[in-house]
């Protein structure tokens, strides 16, 4: 039962934090969408801001056991992907 509820709260804290990184995706597409220069202050410190939330979280998440520490950084690594492709497709519009 034990070992029941602690995959139940692995789970329940990977998908939040998968939620989180979704939030910011498309936080920055709108952005991006709607920003002439994706290099301008507000988007950078949009970015900056939210990326920073979220590997606070990731780092919680790992201190309290529920997910591991491989976990959280291929989550941020595969939202800086992303995100940087995001940029460069706006680049080459």
């Amino acid at each position: 039962m034990a070992s029941e509820i602690a995959v139940d709260h692995r789970e329940k804290a990977l998908a939040l934090l998968k939620a989180d990184a979704d939030k910011i995706m498309k936080l920055i597409q709108v952005q991006m969408d709607n920003l002439t220069m994706p290099q301008c202050p507000l988007y950078e410190e949009v970015l900056d801001t939210q990326m920073f939330g979220l590997s606070r979280e990731i780092d919680f998440a790992v201190r309290l056991g529920l997910i591991e520490e491989y976990e959280g950084k291929a989550l941020l690594d595969m939202l800086e992907r992303e995100l940087s492709s995001l940029h460069e497709a706006f680049m080459k519009k």
